[in-house]
């Protein structure tokens, strides 16, 4: 039979963690920055509108490239929706819905229309079929050769 802990003093666990840590007042501002008061952010190049522009552009470039690296467009061979694909490895495959075709697939359209929430679904499994047809096709890599995208 084992012995049954009780719960800790709440009031003496806060009396230690206070010992410990010292009294913080959450409302006021905390200088972490080594006492200059000055806080740290990213610039904004105001004075340097040429450079505020390509650094607003190769954001953007950096976005996509983390938003599509990798992915290829694969249809579904039973209600043909496309959704953007990419296989990561075996047991993983990344796939991009659109409003359009997540509205457009038959099977989450057979879902809704049974009374149920097609965002729950795990995945369509004629989806799935079209995915695995495209492997097999060569269309789409059984494992993805993209770089990562934070590898850019």
């Amino acid at each position: 039979m084992t012995a049954r802990r009780e719960a800790p003093d709440v009031d003496q666990l806060a009396r230690s963690m206070l010992r410990l840590y010292g009294a913080h007042d959450d409302h006021e501002e905390h200088d972490h920055n080594g006492g200059n008061g000055i806080r740290s952010k990213a610039p904004d190049f105001v004075s340097d509108p040429d450079r505020a522009a390509a650094v607003r552009e190769a954001t953007l470039r950096d976005r996509e490239r983390y938003l599509t690296s990798g992915l290829v467009s694969v249809d579904c061979r039973f209600c043909h929706v496309a959704v953007q694909v990419k296989k990561l490895g075996p047991g993983h495959t990344a796939v991009q819905w659109t409003t359009e075709a997540s509205q457009r697939c038959a099977y989450f359209a057979e879902i809704r229309q049974s009374g149920g929430e097609s965002a729950r679904a795990r995945a369509c499994p004629k989806l799935a079929d079209s995915i695995k047809h495209a492997v097999a096709e060569g269309c789409l890599e059984e494992i993805s050769s993209a770089p990562s995208p934070g590898d850019g």
